[in-house]
């Protein structure tokens, strides 16, 4: 019997406003460069003030978002579960969503309080470091699970960033377990170096000790292992999770498919922002591992979309360039 959706994901909500700034601005602001910083409303909005004479571009964002509505947009069915708050911003990703054509428990949920926001701060060599302003997001919980829709999806996709909140982390414990009881296959993203680094325990305890796809960098695959180099880090992740992604940067991307390596050579491009690289990659990937493309079919679909992701500023691809990458 088909599934209502391919993919059921749970993630944070969060408005995008992506600037275009040179390295001294992070240096000056003693913010990490290419990693993803939680912060408060107030150093959030001291931020945007020093940054007032530069335009930013805004999007729904949040990492799960972005890779659901990658999805749709080759043509996928995409359900996701997420917090917005009754302010313009929340309204204004529901809307976003809307039109992406993903299915979202937000439509009909709205609370007072205030949106996720992020800072998305892309550097000339186009790496993008965020500082993230969680707000109503950070409250996430069981009651924004629609179970039905998971029930009636091929897999669980749970975005690594949720693990740094507890209610949150509850919340996508409580899916993960409906899923596996009811052979919903479980998709996981480590999300960020970060995450690894600062939230370990809370995120091993969110995804659990295995899961059928696991999607993560290099650094990222490195730091959850301890492994010392990438062969390693695969021997590692195998005893993990049945398939796997490991994004390489410019050298490609190495997929796993339960019984070999896969190595995705990566597209000849002049990266302008790798913001929703990762993203795109896992919502291509996911798309094409259910429509038939397989593993190797898959990467590559995840290795053209996010090459031609990154020659633009912005984290999402126009809808009718999702297709074109499909011919």
């Amino acid at each position: 019997m088909q599934k209502s959706y391919h993919v059921y994901g749970i993630g944070n909500a969060l408005v995008d406003m992506e600037y275009p700034i040179e390295d001294d601005f992070l240096e000056h602001n003693a913010i990490a460069k290419g990693h993803m910083t939680l912060v408060d409303e107030t150093r959030q909005a001291e931020l945007t003030m020093e940054l007032a004479d530069v335009e930013p571009k805004r999007g729904s964002g949040g990492s799960a978002a972005n890779t659901l509505i990658a999805v749709s947009g080759f043509g996928g069915r995409a359900y996701y579960s997420c917090k917005v708050a009754d302010d313009e911003p929340g309204r204004f990703f529901v809307r976003d969503l809307e039109a992406a054509g993903v299915a979202t428990n937000a439509q009909n949920h709205h609370e007072p309080g205030v949106t996720g926001r992020c800072l998305v701060l892309i550097t000339p060599d186009a790496e993008r470091t965020m500082n993230s302003f969680l707000g109503i997001s950070s409250s996430l919980n069981a009651h924004e699970l629609d179970e039905d829709a998971l029930l009636a999806s091929e897999c669980l996709y749970m975005e690594g960033y949720l693990c740094s909140s507890d209610s949150a982390r509850q919340a996508v414990i409580h899916a993960r377990e409906l899923a596996r009881a009811a052979g919903v296959k479980l998709f996981a993203t480590l999300s960020d170096p970060s995450m690894v680094e600062i939230f370990r325990p809370q995120l091993k305890s969110m995804i659990g000790e295995h899961v059928d796809h696991l999607f993560c960098n290099e650094e990222e695959a490195l730091g959850w292992t301890g492994a010392a180099d990438l062969d390693a880090a695969v021997e590692a992740l195998r005893k993990q999770a049945s398939s796997f992604c490991i994004t390489l940067g410019a050298r490609g991307a190495l997929v796993f498919d339960g019984e070999r390596r896969i190595m995705i050579p990566a597209e000849p491009v002049t990266a302008v922002d790798t913001n929703g690289a990762g993203d795109i990659f896992a919502g291509a990937f996911i798309y094409g591992l259910t429509h038939g493309l397989g593993y190797e079919g898959a990467g590559r679909l995840a290795s053209r979309a996010a090459a031609r992701l990154i020659t633009r500023f912005g984290a999402r691809l126009p809808f009718e360039e999702h297709r074109e990458l499909l011919t």
